[in-house]
């Protein structure tokens, strides 16, 4: 007597044994959260593009996804506060420097001046590390902005 033959499982059913892979962030998802984490390099030839650039990843996907909704969001807000605020800092600290340096306590504030200068360059560096844990699908979150932002979209 010749044995029935197994059926091959359909291309519907999984495998029987083999666990499906945990959902997350499609292809698309990861790619547009990775642009609106990179969007901080447009800082570097244009003023304020990469802010520009986050807030309209955020407006046109918001409704679409909470992934790329959080990640463009957060972008933004770390943008503004790092790269704009941080900026803002470092002009004031050195024109307050350059004023001071005719009665010589200007040049003990160049050091501080130096420093807040490194914070706008600092967010560029951040922004690429956001960036690329993005597109990888991992969750990042700025350091401070990411649970702000997580709290605000509850």
């Amino acid at each position: 007597m010749d044995e029935p033959t197994a059926l091959p499982p359909s291309a519907s059913e999984p495998p029987t044994g083999e666990q499906l892979p945990p959902a997350g962030p499609s292809a698309e998802e990861r790619q547009w959260a990775m642009l609106a984490h990179l969007s901080v390099l447009l800082n570097l030839v244009t003023a304020l593009g990469g802010p520009i650039a986050a807030f309209l990843i955020y407006m046109f996907y918001r409704e679409r996804s909470r992934y790329i909704g959080f990640h463009a969001m957060q972008s933004l807000v770390f943008q503004l506060v790092a790269w704009v605020g941080g900026g803002l800092l470092a002009a004031i600290t050195w024109v307050i420097s350059g004023l001071l340096t005719a009665v010589i306590v200007g040049f003990c504030l160049m050091p501080i001046a130096c420093l807040f200068t490194l914070i706008p360059l600092g967010a560029v560096v951040y922004g690429v590390v956001g960036g690329i844990a993005c597109s990888r699908g991992e969750d990042f979150r700025y350091w401070l902005i990411g649970d702000w932002v997580a709290h605000a979209f509850r």
